[in-house]
């Protein structure tokens, strides 16, 4: 029983990566002309070298990581700081990625990996004082570093799965609830400075197209001449036409999908139909059916993660659990949120099913570090003479 348990993680991903392949084929086949597989083809070579390095990083014993604090973390300002001299900037003045000529490295995906390792090795580091408020400032100040240097590029969706990453490791490492109900405060008090306050005085913190993302969910509108209007007065896409273009693909999916008549999709009515909302792919496409299928595949992944997090010989290994538990699910929740119109357009990918090599090989080398624990945990109760118990 156990090892059927043990291999429920793996296919999870490959349950996920063959939903992304079979999502992404129709929603891309018209990117590039003369060439309707470009997108899967890459998709699929990313998703090949992932798992072969997932399948590598199984195999090391997680707990060396926890001597290289120092480096991955300095790895992770390091490889921030490089997008922002090198990267190519993109139409709306992003500048995420460094470009090359098979591939481009998003240092803020990566970072979410290295971000998890080094802070879950400070906070073991500082087990004996975990629930002083120093720790607490330590913890947060060092993931709030790498979260502005990617919140300057802009993006904004790292930088919140980072400062998620770092709280759900504060809650699991013990930090007493009124640190964590004063983070939650602080962190209300500043969205509202800078999304209302700050605006009103004049100061711009961000800029107006991330502020309209953020709030675009809060009032929609089903009238598209208001949207074009709107959108030939700035000449950039409204997010209120995205989200409600993602709604009418996944209402019109009904119970089982349109299958090859998906014209949101193929028509390319839908923005970023093949990243930030993929979600609404899969819902034109598959319907209620495969939405729930592609969920319950992420449910499954979560909760064995979840399960893995209490299974860990070892303190470390329960926080990197943790960190790789928030991400999911930061993610995952946000994501679909943004498709469905319940949650801000934040430009946080779907894990394993958005196109893009550095998004997927790093949710590939997060469930790699899960494995390790795993396989570690297990080792350790069969060398005690225990029975893992699940």
């Amino acid at each position: 029983m156990s090892e059927i348990r043990g291999v429920l993680v793996v296919l999870a991903v490959l349950g996920l990566a063959v939903c992304s392949i079979l999502t992404l084929g129709p929603a891309t086949r018209k990117f590039v002309a003369g060439d309707p597989n470009y997108y899967v083809t890459r998709q699929a070579v990313y998703l090949v070298v992932g798992l072969v390095l997932m399948a590598g990083l199984s195999r090391v014993d997680y707990a060396r990581l926890r001597n290289l604090t120092y480096p991955i973390y300095a790895a992770l300002i390091v490889s921030i700081l490089a997008v922002l001299a090198l990267g190519h900037e993109s139409a709306l003045g992003a500048q995420r990625s460094i470009e090359f000529p098979l591939f481009s490295f998003q240092s803020s995906e990566i970072g979410k990996v290295l971000l998890i390792v080094a802070l879950s090795a400070f906070v073991v580091d500082r087990s004996r004082r975990l629930r002083d408020l120093d720790t607490t400032a330590r913890v947060l100040l060092a993931a709030l570093v790498p979260a502005m240097l990617v919140i300057a590029q802009p993006d904004l969706g790292s930088g919140l799965v980072y400062m998620t990453i770092a709280f759900m490791l504060l809650f699991v490492a013990g930090t007493s609830w009124k640190q964590l109900v004063g983070l939650i405060a602080l962190v209300a008090i500043s969205g509202t400075i800078v999304l209302v306050a700050a605006p009103a005085a004049g100061v711009q913190v961000l800029k107006t197209y991330e502020v309209e993302r953020l709030t675009a969910f809060l009032h929609p509108t089903s009238n598209f001449q208001e949207i074009k209007e709107k959108e030939a007065k700035t000449g950039e896409p409204d997010p209120v036409y995205q989200q409600l273009e993602s709604k009418i693909a996944i209402g019109s999916g009904q119970k089982t999908g349109r299958g090859s008549n998906s014209t949101q999709i193929e028509g390319n009515y839908v923005p970023e139909d093949d990243t930030d909302f993929v979600f609404a792919a899969v819902g034109e496409q598959y319907g209620f059916v495969g939405a729930a299928f592609v969920l319950s595949l992420y449910a499954l992944l979560i909760w064995r993660t979840l399960r893995i997090l209490t299974m860990s010989k070892d303190l470390f290994g329960s926080l990197v659990a943790a960190g790789i538990l928030a991400m999911l699910m930061f993610q995952v929740f946000v994501n679909v949120g943004m498709a469905v119109g319940i949650m801000p357009i934040t430009g946080v990918t779907l894990p394993l099913m958005s196109y893009g090599g550095s998004s997927v090989i790093t949710t590939l080398l997060a469930v790699g570090l899960l494995q390790s624990i795993y396989i570690q945990a297990r080792a350790s109760q069969a060398h005690k003479g225990h029975v893992v118990r699940h």
